[in-house]
């Protein structure tokens, strides 16, 4: 998977989220073998990109929606992880809007909402990338482990 793109910066939050989310991503085969791209990433944000391939629509020829939920759950796991800390789902929530089909190219934007203490709740928006329909929206809930991403240090 290519590393995050970001614009360089001197702000030391950034370099830690950059790091953070190379180092999480080149672990993360799951998000690889579907294609889930990471475009950008800064403290407590994360934009990914996955396009919608045919071998991953239903029998109805729209997008899976646990599919959906995985890119969603990327993003998420890019911004909760983007601190440095090394940070799990403690669980989420998605309402579907509209279906995504092949050749679709989808892009989820995650946000941090709250962050107190170990846990923290973060919103994601998935689009089609060509209209800017609204496919999905996911809530998700956060907690970091104590362990630090040792490449955060760096």
């Amino acid at each position: 998977m290519p590393e995050p793109s970001v614009p360089a910066t001197d702000d030391p939050g950034q370099g830690v989220a950059e790091r953070s989310t190379a180092q999480m991503m080149r672990g993360d085969l799951a998000s690889a073998a579907l294609g889930i791209e990471v475009l950008a990433v800064s403290p407590g944000a994360a934009t990914v990109a996955m396009a919608v391939r045919d071998d991953m629509v239903n029998g109805w020829g729209l997008c899976h929606g646990g599919l959906v939920a995985t890119l969603a759950d990327t993003a998420f796991a890019v911004a909760c992880n983007s601190r440095g800390r090394v940070t799990v789902a403690a669980g989420f929530d998605v309402s579907f809007l509209e279906p995504g089909r092949a050749g679709d190219r989808l892009v989820a934007d995650a946000r941090e909402v709250a962050l107190r203490g170990r846990s923290g709740l973060y919103d994601v928006t998935v689009r089609r990338e060509a209209d800017g329909a609204v496919l999905a929206e996911f809530r998700g809930r956060s907690r970091a482990t104590g362990e630090v991403n040792p490449a955060a240090a760096d």
